[in-house]
């Protein structure tokens, strides 16, 4: 086994193997990326983890010193022994006299005891010249050597000035205080108020240990005992380099078809975070000779991150590329888990080189299964143990048979006096996020993951389940909200948090809000659902349990782009029908549960038989902006959807019917104080002003 090479080693285009082919005839170049080929050869996460590394070398690179001001969060690479006592001498707790404590016992304010006072004034830095010798006291400030005969300080508190006595022959005439002496009004133990020499840090002891990571509190300890210079382990060197046409850079202007490389960002975080150094080599599009020079250049590194072109489809390069590398070469391609099947794990000269799934969920669930331990391990830091909770799944859950699936959860804690999990007596309720594996937001909004095991299809709803928490410990909120979506909320929640009041919030819909609210799982749900019989909004979806506070009014109406002659300057049942005589007008419909869907599926009921028969009924996007951008993006023709939202992605409305945006509450949660906070909040006149301004009613 090879070890690491150190990082200005380079790598020559040697490296880099033709593959075996097995057969006459077999293209020997990259012609093969046009074929669409299968995982043949998925193994499980355990197997995946043995292969891995049974190549690699799992310790620290090596180490280095660095100045005590740059080593914050580094990890110790050797004992640290103290030379030096901690405090160096006996000194002063407080401002007093440093006395032999026998000639203050019996003293009370009543029965003062009077000692002659020393002309000597003790001050932090300066060295005693005189003795304290029975009967008398010298002047000490907080931090001074303590004298030698002293043996305790008396704070100045529990003394005064007696006046003069006769001065010694010793004295000089311009030493006041060696004419005086002083009352003690309170008698002291030895010992008190002085701080021995070695009892903070004797010389010799050893203060800090090979692999602890260094923080404030370290820093300080170090700096106490005269340490400059502190040896470290040195931080591994891990290239990241984006692969993808459809790639493009923060910053750039937007694309059609373009994507945010958002994952050269998270895992750069992510490296620091474990004790590496980022090395960022940038974006490379699909192009097999940059691609392969780019790979050979991140193999300088001590281990190398691609992002994207792991799998077996068209255009897919990087796997191919990397199958070239010197032995052992990829060792694992394709594991059964859920998100993340499609991870290339490779090994080349000792050097770890993973190729992540593109998805930013995907690649950042494998990064720290496979890749996490690694980068700990090369940085001398020991294995990171996350805390787990119990909880409850509130859902039914199914899984897929023979993959281990990572499912992204958001902990809500359940209402007291509830058990629903044996297992712990701090219950809270897992809401799985639901965004899937190309979703950005889902890693940074959950709370943790649970583990599905590979040989289960199906957790019952109310199942108790064990949450690996992502972050070292559970910071509750102060404020859980639940259900429909809007600006308006987003708002009202920005300002809450911005006045220290922490806050979730979990975007089901107004039916998920609203049963949420009723079991209990939350302060307040954002819901507008309108009763098909009465038209009437939220109030008669109340039970004795429930209370609504009055939110807004919002227009909702039917969005279509600018200039579109079908819509354009039509009434709302002129538009619809024009839609309906179109067979190429698409809609875009909204999610089952949401009181959007109410409107929607009444619209059309008046129209049709067979709403699901219009063009694009099937495609339920989940928030107002998702049904914009459809039809902003010419997915989509029209749909249903706010004003507000139409007016941000620039597009026209026909306004269909007001509705009534509120907030429904548990009533054993109305006195908690967010939730007093949010009722003040909504009563302000600025606040008030500021969401008539977004669009809305009041």
């Amino acid at each position: 086994m090879t070890n690491p090479a150190p990082p200005d080693d380079p790598i020559p285009h040697s490296a880099f193997r033709t593959p075996h082919l097995g057969r006459p005839g077999h293209p020997t170049d990259l012609s093969i990326a046009a074929q669409q080929d299968q995982f043949l050869d998925v193994i499980d996460r355990d197997e995946a983890h043995r292969r891995f590394h049974a190549h690699l070398k799992l310790a620290p690179l090596g180490c280095e010193p660095v100045p005590l001001d740059q080593a914050l969060d580094r990890v110790i690479a050797e004992d640290v022994i103290a030379t030096v006592d901690v405090p160096g001498f006996d000194r002063a707790n407080v401002d007093g006299f440093a006395v032999h404590a026998a000639d203050t016992f019996g003293a009370t304010e009543a029965h003062p005891r009077f000692i002659a006072l020393n002309p000597e004034v003790l001050s932090p830095g300066i060295v005693p010249r005189e003795s304290v010798r029975a009967g008398t006291a010298t002047t000490i400030a907080t931090g001074g050597m303590l004298p030698r005969g002293a043996d305790a300080v008396l704070m100045v508190e529990f003394s005064d000035i007696a006046g003069p006595k006769p001065a010694p022959e010793a004295a000089t005439p311009d030493c006041q205080s060696a004419q005086s002496e002083i009352a003690i009004t309170r008698a002291v133990s030895p010992g008190e108020h002085v701080s021995f020499a070695g009892t903070d840090i004797a010389r010799g002891e050893t203060v800090l240990r090979a692999g602890q990571v260094l923080t404030s509190r370290e820093i300080g300890v170090l700096a106490a005992i005269g340490v400059a210079t502190v040896t470290v382990f040195r931080r591994p060197r891990v290239a990241i380099l984006s692969t993808g046409d459809e790639i493009i850079a923060p910053g750039e202007p937007p694309q059609p078809g373009a994507v945010y490389d958002s994952n050269a960002a998270i895992l750069s975080a992510a490296v620091r975070e474990l004790g590496g150094e980022p090395v960022l080599l940038g974006i490379v599009a699909d192009d097999e000779v940059e691609l392969t020079s780019r790979i050979a250049q991140g193999l300088q590194s001590d281990l190398l991150l691609l992002s994207g072109g792991t799998s077996k489809g068209v255009g897919d390069l990087s796997y191919r590329i990397v199958s070239r590398l010197g032995a052992p070469g990829i060792v694992a391609h394709g594991v059964a888990l859920k998100p993340g099947k499609p991870i290339c794990l490779a090994v080349t000269q000792g050097k770890p080189v993973v190729i992540l799934p593109g998805f930013p969920t995907s690649a950042i669930f494998t990064f720290h299964e496979f890749v996490a331990p690694v980068i700990r391990a090369f940085a001398g830091r020991p294995a990171l143990r996350s805390e787990q909770v119990d909880a409850t799944l509130p859902i039914r859950i199914n899984s897929e048979r023979g993959r281990t699936e990572y499912l992204l959860v958001n902990l809500i804690r359940a209402p007291e006096g509830t058990h629903h999990s044996p297992l712990t007596t701090h219950v809270y309720y897992a809401f799985p996020m639901g965004k899937g594996s190309g979703s950005v937001t889902t890693f940074s909004g959950a709370d943790g993951f649970i583990t599905i095991d590979q040989h289960t299809e199906l957790l019952e709803a109310d199942s108790p389940v064990r949450v690996q928490l992502l972050g070292q410990k559970l910071e509750p909120a102060d404020l859980v909200v639940i259900g429909s979506h809007c600006v308006g909320l987003d708002y009202l929640l920005g300002q809450l948090q911005r006045r220290g009041v922490s806050v979730k919030v979990l975007n089901v819909g107004s039916t998920g809000g609203l049963s949420a609210a009723r079991r209990g799982q939350c302060d307040l749900a954002g819901i507008h659902l309108m009763d098909p019989v009465t038209g009437a909004y939220n109030r008669p979806f109340l039970g004795n349990d429930l209370e609504l506070i009055p939110g807004y009014r919002r227009m909702q109406g039917l969005v279509f782009r600018r200039g579109d002659a079908r819509f354009d300057g039509r009434t709302l049942s002129e538009a619809v029908t024009a839609a309906f005589g179109d067979a190429d007008c698409t809609m875009v419909n909204r999610n089952a549960g949401s009181g959007t869907r109410i409107l929607i599926d009444r619209l059309l009921a008046e129209r049709t038989a067979m709403p699901q028969a219009v063009p694009g009924y099937a495609v339920q996007a989940k928030s107002h902006n998702a049904v914009a951008a459809a039809v902003s993006q010419r997915r989509a023709d029209w749909g249903i959807a706010i004003d507000t939202v139409a007016g941000m992605y620039g597009l026209d409305f026909i306004p269909l019917q007001e509705e009534h945006y509120d907030f429904v509450l548990p009533r054993t949660r109305s006195q908690r104080p967010a939730v007093e906070a949010f009722r003040q909040l909504l009563g302000e006149v600025e606040v008030r002003n500021r969401l008539r301004q977004f669009g809305f009613r009041l």
